[in-house]
């Protein structure tokens, strides 16, 4: 199920938007924050990214003008990646059409019994995630 809903949500959302759900994921970690900034660290840590694949993935949206690299002025070894203002625009038109097909695939065919399940199973699974960490 995993890998079909994954495999469909990707489809879906590069035909609406153009971005994979590695572009969408990033640009989330971004727009979730008040600065809209984020340390390359941090944001690998976030998504569960080795560096190098992170590395990789920022540069070809930093090619797009999604995001851009910001020096960090108390570590000289440090960078932010930031939101650019095409990224903002691109999520914010991505955003609605990708809310309607999780809605559509997952949640629609759900009652809310089936729901209240799914979240209480997540939320067990997170805390074994967790607490093996």
């Amino acid at each position: 199920m995993h890998a079909r809903l994954t495999a469909r949500l990707h489809r879906d959302l590069q035909a609406d938007s153009g971005l994979s759900l590695s572009d969408f994921d990033v640009l989330v970690q971004l727009t979730d924050r008040d600065d809209e900034r984020v340390r390359v660290l941090e944001l690998a840590q976030a998504l569960q990214w080795e560096k190098s694949r992170l590395s990789h993935h920022l540069a070809r949206m930093e090619r797009r003008g999604l995001v851009e690299r910001q020096e960090c002025p108390d570590d000289a070894r440090g960078a932010f990646i930031a939101l650019t203002a095409e990224g903002r625009r691109t999520i914010e038109q991505a955003a609605p059409q990708h809310v309607n097909t999780v809605r559509d695939l997952v949640f629609d065919q759900l009652t809310a019994e089936q729901v209240d399940t799914l979240l209480a199973i997540s939320t067990q699974v997170q805390a074994r995630l967790d607490d093996t960490q």
